[in-house]
Formats: structure tokens, C-alpha cells, sequence
């Protein structure tokens, strides 16, 4: 009895401490597992999931490589918002600074007639407040939208200059997206004529640093080509267009095929314009070009409806007839085609009467400009309306007229010499021959589309069936577009003018004398090449006098320079006048040689200011992760470039 009274208690106490440890193990277990499910889930809506929980009890464990000090801080706060924080343990490694891999810097830059839109990475050290100024005076008061973010990171090597040439792209383009990255400028835009798209995609091919890649796609408006012309040709120098227009894609690459097809080269273009007959011109043209080829060579024209075919004058007849036949059964309704087998052409070229050859008119233009007239004209009339025009063209000293008068010159003489003319004008030196059945046009110039022009003048002057020839050979050193100086040239080249011939004024007065008149005019012509470079036209003096004085004169005398160069019809927007006094002799004032030296305009160019490199800090990488600011810096500065002198 009493060792049953005795084990009774006992084991209510033992299964009473097995259910408690149960008990207590239990809760501990549930208690770990809502401490680890509370921290992960608020990890997560904090961004910080790369951190690893740990439970141990009542302590939780954060591990794992913050890329900050200030990211490490974020998950540990984010754990203790959610358990005491002193159950939480910081076992979280911080990676290393120099580790850190940069972001990508970018700009994506949107202009239009509404205003500009920025969005995009900059690095800290970009001087936003220079762009945003930029930005705005290119805005004219249209709205600006500036979404750009800032990082406290180095700027990759080629920001600065890609960012410049960005800027400078969006200057010269109203209408444009300019993506700018480190190494990479890409520009879309769209010109408001073809040949001020010739010129920007020149002037920014020229100005594109060193080592950038650019690419450019700038559009123009279709232009309207009036009449629209194509010319064709197969003869012993190949297959080849003097002129191609087409009215869409589709139709520009059926008539290149068609082209290719008879022998062309590859390389060829068509202009596509507005100002298209009919909607089947591609149609039209791909089936005369295949006549052509059949036929074995020739000229083929068209301007708007009007066809013209000139074969070779060794076509056999029974052939030409033939394949004009089926030709013009073959060519849309709204066609019409002139077929012409011409008899042979001689070309005498010397103006002169011969025995065995048709009447001709002479025109030849020297690169030098001189013009020379020799041949046949009809009477007093056509002689004197030839003259002038051809001064008008070529200029009054530049002819020299040695015609002759013969009344038995058929109809239409008249406009033939003149259409002649006018296609001679477009050349830089060339000449031309006018006979009663044919044309000939031979020169060198430096528009790449003058052949497209001189085929429209002389095919809608000449009319239907026309037989001319044109030799024209484009050279890129006489274009004015490919060739405008570059920022660095302009400069040099008014420094050549100064130096040779100074700008002088009255006596301590700004009035330019009249000696300096064919200075400025030098200068003002070399200008209207270079109207979108900045310069600076300082005035500088000796030091005789007060120094206050100087200092007004100088300027007074910089913008008189100003003024009398807008006067002559230069675009002076790039250009400030800045006086300078006493303040930066070149020589010295105790002598008269010196005096005279110092009394000096010069011109400066003023570039961007190189880019400074910067270190990146633990403390910046922080400041980086928790919030963006701006850290603006000095972008630009004034480089001389010395163009001399003036007379004070």
C-alpha cells in the first residue's frame, strides 16, 4: 500500500515535466518559425531579400554581402521593425567599395516643337546646371522635362565628349532623339530640306570626337521634284543614271532592279520625291529601261509623262522599230514616247565654221570663272539676250563674247543656247556644244546633284525626243558643303587675314578707318563658313592713359568689329564681343613697337573644357544608395586662338 501511494505521485509529476518540456519545445518551435516567416516577409518588402535569416531561440541571425554600409543598415532595420531589436544579430558583410560594378550612364534626349525631354543616368560630377541652362535657351520658353537621376560614380572615360557632341547635335537639330552613352551618340532627326541635311550630317561627321561611334539617321522631306525626271543611259562607258526619281520604295527598288538588270552597278540610287504623273512610273520605267537594254544602248528620259528614247545611231532600223513598237504598246496609257534613231553625231567644239559639220554654239568656262562665247546666234536680238543672261550667270567681267550671226539657224535655236547656258552655270568649269539635233554638256563641280539638274533643264527645255549628252564628274574638294572649315580652321584662317592686313580705327576712338574695309570683308566671307562656331572678338590696348578708359575703348572697339561684320550680312549669333583693356599685353608697353603690338583685336574659339576625372569614396557609394544629388561643376572655358591685331 504505501509503495503504490508513493509511485502514483511520482509519475503524475514525470508525465506533468515530459508534457511541459513537449509544451515548451513546441512553442519555442512555433515562436522561431514566426520570428523567421515576420523577417523574411519584411526583408522582401524592403528590397533587402539578399539578406539570410537565421533563428536560434529568441535571437535571429541576418546574413550575407550588403553592397553598402547603408544597404546593410536597411536590412537590419527592417528586421527590428518587425522583432526587439536587441534579439536581432548583425552578421552581414559589407562588399568591398572598389567592387562595385558602376552603372550604366545614358541619356535619352527628345526634341520637338512641344519642347525637350531628358530622361536617363548622369553621373554626379555632370554639371546639370550647364545643360539645364542649355537646355533651356534651346527651348526658346517650350516646355522642358528634366527626368534625369544622378550617381556618385567616376564618369566612364568618353562621357564628357559624348555628352558635348550630343549638346551640339541637339543645337543643330530642332526636331530629334539623341541617345548619348559613354562610347555611343545616336542620332534621329529630320531636316527641313535635303540639302540642310547634306550639311548637318557633314558638320557632325566633322565635329564627332575621336573614337565615338556615331550613328546618324537624318531625313529630309520628300522633295518635289518638278518636272520629275529620269534619265538612263547605255553606251560605251556602261549602264548608269544622270538622273533617277522615284515616288515610293516599291517603285525605287523596281526600277533598280530593272537597272541592275542591264547592267548597273551596284551603288546606284533614286531620289524619292513628290510631283510623280501616275501611280505606275516604277511600272513605266522598269519596261523602258528593258527596251533600252534590247535595243543595245541609248539615252532614255523621261520628265513627268513625256518618254524619249534615243537610240544609238548604229541601231538597225527593222530592230528600233520593232522594240519602240512594243515599247510604247507596253508603257501605262498616260505615257507618251518619242523615239528618236538619231544620224550620227559630229562634234567639232571649236565654234568655227566647217564644211562637213552642222552650225554650233560654244560656251567654255575656265576654273578661274572666265567664260568664253563662240559659234552661231540668229541676230541682234539673241545676241544681246545671250550676253546678259550670261553675265547674269557668270558674272560682268567674267565673259567674253565672240559669236557671229547667221539667220539660217533653225527654230528653236534660242532656247537651246540658253538651256546650254544654264546648265553650264551649275558647272565650276566645263563646257558645252549646241547643234540643230544635239547637246552636248562636259564639266566638273562640286554639287553631287547636278546631273539630275542639268537632265531636268535640258530634257523639259529641249522637249520630247531630245538628243543630249552630259559629262559631268563630281569633286568633292569643290563642294561647299562636304568642305566647310572646320571650328579650328575658321580661326586660322581670319588669323592669316589679321596678320597680314590689321584693322585699324581713329585715335582713341572705336570708328573703324576705311583702309579696314577689305580686312573685314575677308573676314565676313570667311565667316559665312563658319556661322555656327563660337567665337569671342576681344579688344585689347597698350596702357597709355587710364586704365578705366582702356577698358571702355577696347570694348567700344570689339563690338564696332561686331557690328561692322553683321553689316555685311554675317550670322553674328556665335559671336561676342569682349573688351579687354590693358589687361593681357603680348608686349611691351615702354616701346612704340610693343604699343602697337598690344592695340590688337583677337579672336577666340571657345571649346569645352576637358573632363575632370573623380574618385569614387565608401562614403559617396552611401550617399548613392540612399539618395541622388547633383554636384555641378565648371564645363567650359575660353581658349584663345590668336588672331591679330588692331590699332588703339
Amino acid at each position: 500500500m504505501r509503495l503504490s501511494t508513493i509511485i502514483l505521485p511520482v509519475a503524475v509529476f514525470v508525465i506533468a515535466a515530459a508534457a511541459s518540456v513537449l509544451v515548451a519545445s513546441f512553442s519555442a518551435n512555433v515562436i522561431e518559425d514566426r520570428s523567421k516567416s515576420a523577417v523574411k516577409t519584411a526583408l522582401i518588402i524592403s528590397g533587402d531579400d539578399w539578406a539570410k535569416v537565421d533563428v536560434d531561440g529568441l535571437q535571429v541571425s541576418l546574413t550575407g554581402t550588403a553592397l553598402s554600409e547603408a544597404s546593410r543598415f536597411h536590412a537590419l532595420s527592417a528586421a527590428r521593425s518587425v522583432v526587439d531589436a536587441a534579439r536581432v544579430i548583425d552578421n552581414i558583410e559589407v562588399a568591398d567599395a572598389a567592387s562595385i560594378a558602376p552603372p550604366t550612364f545614358s541619356i535619352e534626349i527628345l526634341r520637338n516643337n512641344d519642347g525637350i525631354s531628358l530622361i536617363g543616368l548622369v553621373p554626379a560630377s555632370t554639371d546639370r546646371e550647364a545643360v539645364a541652362t542649355e537646355i533651356s535657351e534651346l527651348a526658346q520658353g517650350a516646355k522642358v522635362t528634366d527626368m534625369l537621376d544622378t550617381a556618385d560614380f567616376p564618369a566612364p572615360k568618353g562621357w564628357k565628349s559624348a555628352l558635348d557632341f550630343g549638346m551640339e547635335a541637339l543645337r543643330r537639330l530642332p526636331k530629334s532623339k539623341i541617345s548619348i552613352a559613354a562610347n555611343h551618340v545616336a542620332i534621329t532627326a529630320i531636316s527641313e530640306s535635303t540639302t540642310q541635311r547634306r550639311q548637318i550630317e557633314e558638320t557632325l561627321a566633322r565635329k564627332a570626337p575621336e573614337g565615338l561611334k556615331v550613328d546618324m539617321q537624318v531625313s529630309a522631306p520628300r522633295p518635289v521634284i518638278t518636272p520629275f525626271t529620269l534619265r538612263f543611259l547605255i553606251d560605251d562607258q556602261g549602264a548608269r543614271f544622270d538622273a533617277c526619281a522615284a515616288d515610293s520604295e516599291v517603285s525605287k527598288q523596281k526600277i533598280l532592279e530593272a537597272a541592275k538588270a542591264a547592267g548597273v552597278d551596284t551603288g546606284s540610287n533614286c531620289t524619292i520625291g513628290l510631283g510623280v504623273p501616275s501611280p505606275n512610273w516604277g511600272e513605266a520605267v522598269a519596261t523602258a529601261i528593258k527596251a533600252l537594254k534590247e535595243l543595245g544602248g541609248g539615252s532614255l528620259t523621261f520628265s513627268d509623262a513625256d518618254v524619249s528614247l534615243v537610240a544609238l545611231d548604229s541601231v538597225p532600223q527593222k530592230t528600233f522599230d520593232r522594240v519602240t513598237g512594243q515599247l510604247e504598246a507596253d508603257l501605262p496609257k498616260v505615257f507618251s514616247l518619242h523615239a528618236v534613231l538619231p544620224e550620227p553625231v559630229k562634234i567639232n567644239g571649236t565654234g568655227k565654221d566647217t564644211s562637213d559639220g552642222p552650225p554650233e554654239f560654244v560656251a567654255t568656262r575656265s576654273p578661274e570663272g572666265q567664260v568664253q562665247l563662240r559659234g552661231r546666234l540668229t541676230d541682234d536680238r539673241l545676241r544681246a539676250a545671250v550676253n546678259s543672261f550670261a553675265r547674269a550667270r557668270f558674272g560682268m567681267k567674267n565673259v567674253a563674247s565672240a559669236t557671229r550671226l547667221d539667220d539660217n539657224l533653225p527654230d528653236g535655236w534660242s532656247v537651246r543656247v540658253l538651256a546650254a547656258l544654264e546648265s553650264l552655270s551649275l558647272m565650276n568649269n566645263g563646257s558645252v556644244v549646241v547643234q540643230p539635233a544635239f547637246v552636248e554638256l562636259r564639266g566638273t563641280t562640286g554639287d553631287p546633284e547636278a546631273k539630275a539638274t542639268v537632265s531636268r533643264i535640258l530634257s523639259e527645255k529641249l522637249g520630247n525626243g531630245a538628243n543630249f549628252k552630259i559629262d559631268i564628274t563630281y569633286q568633292k574638294r569643290l563642294d561647299p558643303v562636304a568642305n566647310l572649315p572646320t571650328p579650328e580652321e575658321c580661326v586660322k584662317s581670319i588669323n592669316a587675314v589679321l596678320a597680314a592686313n590689321k584693322i585699324t580705327f581713329s585715335p582713341s576712338s572705336s570708328t573703324i578707318e576705311p583702309s579696314a574695309n577689305k580686312t573685314l570683308d575677308r573676314i565676313a566671307a570667311l565667316l559665312k563658313n563658319c556661322e555656327n562656331v563660337k567665337m569671342e572678338i576681344g579688344g585689347h590696348t597698350d596702357s597709355q592713359g587710364r586704365e578705366e578708359m582702356n577698358q571702355s575703348l577696347s570694348q567700344a572697339r570689339a563690338e564696332a568689329v561686331l557690328t561692322a561684320l553683321m553689316a555685311r550680312r554675317v550670322l553674328t549669333s556665335g559671336l561676342e564681343a569682349k573688351g579687354y583693356g590693358e589687361s593681357q599685353p603680348i608686349a611691351d608697353n615702354k616701346t612704340e613697337q610693343g604699343r602697337e603690338a598690344n592695340r590688337r583685336i583677337e579672336f577666340k574659339l571657345v571649346v569645352p573644357e576637358k573632363p575632370v576625372e573623380t574618385q569614387t569614396t565608401l562614403e559617396a557609394v552611401e550617399d548613392a544608395a540612399s539618395t541622388a544629388g547633383n554636384s555641378p561643376q565648371a564645363d567650359t572655358h575660353e581658349k584663345p586662338a590668336e588672331a591679330q591685331h588692331e590699332q588703339n
